[in-house]
């Protein structure tokens, strides 16, 4: 659109035409017939140019003779057999590093031949730099190329017969495994590796290894204006413009078994000895070694992948309060360092009074065990207010309310009203967060600087839109700081522990009931207490070039200080400084008392890219940044947002005349979730129809000696039981249709306005013209 030039200074305007209007609409017609003739001629095109499906590869239910799943093919009423997966996962903690060789076996139990694609989960803050591909007795190594590279080299690999594997980040906590031209009956195995530090938190050392990736909500594209050179346009934003790739097919419990099944060993050399150690959601068997190492197995072999595995331990006596790595790589030495402050007993703190917003999600992923454990946070954390504190309740499912007009005072009577309230809440609805976040940020007492004023978020985190929600943080937090607490079997841990660094808060899972009262507790010690505040690193006696992550994050209690930093020679003595309760705080460490370390560049490398990612939430120069994390990603040899590992076999192994399906791998829905409430049921609940988390229909066929019209009745069941939009027929065309219909209202909309405009110029400048002559002025 197009806006009209303004006359030149000192000259009337020229009086408009009187039929220019009506060639505005006219014009503006033609001009969205042609954009929707476009639209419909490129969706035909895309239609028709897909890559042929041979028949032979796609199956009826009523084909099958043995049990198999089945996923829906382009082809209507037939289906592709999906790929079946077995994952193996070793873990080899060493002090406060753990390293992981994650095997994943693709199988193909379909006739024809395939491409599958995982949809995994790995640690958020996990450096994943090693793919490997077993074919047979051949080993083949990935690279690390840019992203659009690596899709390239895989694409064309795939269009070429030959077998390829691609490793992609989605987020910094999901990925996507792509593995090309497995034939009939065949099995590939992809090996991928990653680094991690461990966590510790108040003398308690954690690893957890996520295993299934949650369906994500991911809120609607919407149309609105956009800047353009000379005036304003319509576009569609995409709050998820990826939502294709961090979906995948979910099974429904009620009629399938649970799939996806992994073996899992912890060789656990903590470098002391250990006292006690907890695996939390499964159940293990322990083996001791020598040198204070105990080696930890699954106890049923092997368990589907539908929740987190969670181990913790714990130091038998005196927990280390220090520890100091350092190695060399390419010329450059890294350092790691864990500092853990000195405690103050709480009675020795002044306490401040609180502000409390709680923020809690009540949608349908919440549904089951997940809105219990909620609910029962939330009621811990309201008992522990005091009648100073104030606070407010915010709930959200696709609508959010809050309590109160706005905080109000912690007493026995508003505390007993915001208890009663939380009973009533049920998990059901999307997961629009965005509104509610936006309401717990609006700061009715902003001068108030002697109240603390936090705001405590208690989610699944299950969406897929999480930018627009950091970017809220940033532009909304104020003097807020914001918290996550994790709640369920399979939380989303990148954006939980993303939200809190740029809320300067802190993060907390929660997995089970059992769990609430004393990972509760230790959140309150963090509300609680001051922070230490100010953190900064130095080197005397050397040159401390980059430290990552920069700046250091505030901390609360019980949490240590990691840092990890490159410089050219660990020389001198580090020293970490800063504020706590008021008082100056210093620690110091000779770099060379350091003791040796493997993959600390490549742990420096993830901090530092996280860093960077932080970064663009607080504005700056997009294109610097992202060619600083391209670089940084390539010269460690890291899986990025803007890098990938490729791996591809010389030899073609799919013939010429052979087609090649695509299927994603199903995955198990998290435990404790309730399908309906996330994917919903057409006739009980209409509204499900706008929810956008991933599932495709998936059809079990359980007994070998399953007649044909049985196995159509499940199928015809099962489809049935989902109405999803995005994978049902027509979705995108229709959002596409909508669109265009919204900006030809909007066109005739301006073109009558401009229309009134123009009428009315033209009568007042008649008028206008009456006036002079009838006053004889010389205008």
């Amino acid at each position: 659109m197009t806006t009209a030039s303004p006359a030149r200074a000192g000259k009337p305007p020229a009086r408009p035409a009187a039929l220019s209007p009506i060639f505005a609409i006219l014009i503006n017609v033609v001009a969205v017939a042609a954009i929707l003739s476009a639209a419909l001629a490129t969706y035909a095109h895309a239609q028709t140019d897909a890559e042929p499906v041979r028949m032979a590869a796609l199956v009826r239910p009523g084909d099958m003779n043995s049990g198999a799943l089945l996923l829906p093919s382009k082809e209507p009423g037939f289906y592709v057999q999906a790929p079946r997966l077995a994952t193996d996962v070793k873990i080899d903690v060493t002090g406060p590093i753990a390293r992981a060789v994650v095997t994943q076996r693709f199988e193909n139990p379909s006739d024809g031949w395939v491409e599958g694609i995982y949809v995994f989960p790995l640690p958020e803050l996990s450096a994943v730099d090693a793919l490997k591909m077993r074919i047979g007795d051949r080993l083949i190594e990935g690279r690390i190329k840019r992203r659009v590279e690596a899709r390239r080299i895989y694409e064309q690999a795939k269009q070429e017969g030959r077998k390829t594997a691609l490793v992609e980040q989605q987020r910094p906590n999901l990925f996507t495994n792509s593995v090309a031209n497995i034939g009939p009956g065949e099995t590939i195995v992809v090996q991928i590796e990653y680094q991690q530090t461990v966590k510790q938190d108040a003398g308690t050392f954690s690893l957890r290894f996520p295993m299934v990736v949650a369906p994500r909500y991911s809120p609607r594209p919407v149309i609105q204006t956009v800047d353009l050179d000379g005036g304003t346009g319509w576009g569609v934003s995409d709050p998820v413009p990826d939502r294709e790739e961090i979906q995948a097919p979910v099974l429904d419990p009620r009629q399938n078994a649970k799939i996806n099944p992994v073996t899992l060993t912890v060789r656990l050399a903590a470098g002391f000895a250990l006292g006690e150690v907890t695996s939390h959601y499964h159940q293990v068997t322990a083996q001791d070694e020598e040198g204070n190492v105990r080696v930890l197995t699954l106890a049923n072999e092997s368990v589907p992948a539908d929740r987190d595995f969670e181990l913790s331990w714990k130091a038998d006596g005196t927990t280390p309060n220090a520890a100091l790595f350092t190695q060399t790589v390419d010329g450059h030495d890294y350092v790691l360092a864990f500092i853990t402050p000195p405690s103050i007993r709480p009675e020795n703190l002044a306490r401040k009074d609180r502000e409390a917003i709680f923020v809690i999600d009540n949608s349908g992923s919440m549904a089951g065990e997940s809105i219990v454990q909620a609910k029962a946070s939330l009621a811990l954390a309201l008992k522990r207010l005091t009648p100073a504190d104030r606070f407010n309740i915010v709930r959200f499912d696709d609508t959010f309310e809050t309590l109160f007009p706005a905080a109000v005072a912690a007493d026995k009577e508003n505390i007993q009203t915001a208890l009663a309230f939380a009973r009533t809440l049920e998990a059901e609805g999307g997961t629009e967060m965005l509104p509610a976040l936006h309401a717990a940020l609006v700061d009715h007492h902003a001068g108030d600087g002697g109240r603390l004023r936090q705001v405590i978020f208690i989610t699944d985190g299950a969406i897929g839109n999480e930018s627009q929600l950091f970017d809220a943080i940033v532009d909304m937090r104020g003097r807020s700081r914001v918290f996550t607490i994790g709640i369920g079997s399979a939380p989303n841990s990148f954006f939980m522990r993303r939200a809190a660094e740029i809320g300067r808060g802190t993060f907390t899972h929660i997995g089970a009931v059992n769990e609430v009262a004393e990972r509760m507790d230790a959140l309150f010690r963090k509300l609680e207490n001051p922070v230490m505040t100010g953190l900064r690193a130095e080197l005397v006696g050397g040159t401390l070039s980059q430290v990552s992550p920069d700046p250091l994050p505030d901390l609360y209690a019980g949490e240590p200080v990691v840092l990890a930093a490159r410089m050219r020679s660990a020389t001198g003595t580090l020293h970490v400084s800063g504020r706590f309760d008021g008082r100056p705080w210093l620690v110091s460490m000779d770099l060379e008392k350091a003791a040796p370390g493997s993959g600390i560049g490549k742990l420096w490398a993830r901090r530092k890219i996280a860093s960077l990612e932080a970064s663009r939430y607080l504005g700056g120069d997009f294109d610097a940044v992202d060619a600083e994390i391209e670089t940084v990603a390539l010269d460690h040899h890291l899986v990025s947002r803007l890098t990938s590992l490729v791996a591809v076999d010389v030899t073609r192994s799919r013939p010429a005349d052979e087609n090649l399906n695509s299927a994603k791998v199903p995955l198990n829905l998290p435990a404790g979730w309730d399908f309906d409430k996330v994917f919903g049921e057409p006739e009980a609940a209409p509204r499900r129809a706008s929810l956008h988390k991933a599932s495709t229909q998936v059809v079990t066929l359980m007994a070998s000696a399953a007649s044909p019209q049985e196995a159509a009745r499940v199928a015809s069941r099962q489809r049935q039981s989902i109405i999803l939009p995005q994978t049902a027929t027509g979705a995108h065309r229709h959002l596409a249709l909508g669109g265009l219909l919204l900006l030809l209202a909007a066109m005739a909309w301006l073109t009558v306005r401009m229309w009134a405009k123009t009428a009315a110029a033209a009568k007042k400048q008649a008028i206008d013209q009456a006036r002079r002559d009838q006053l004889r002025l010389p205008w």
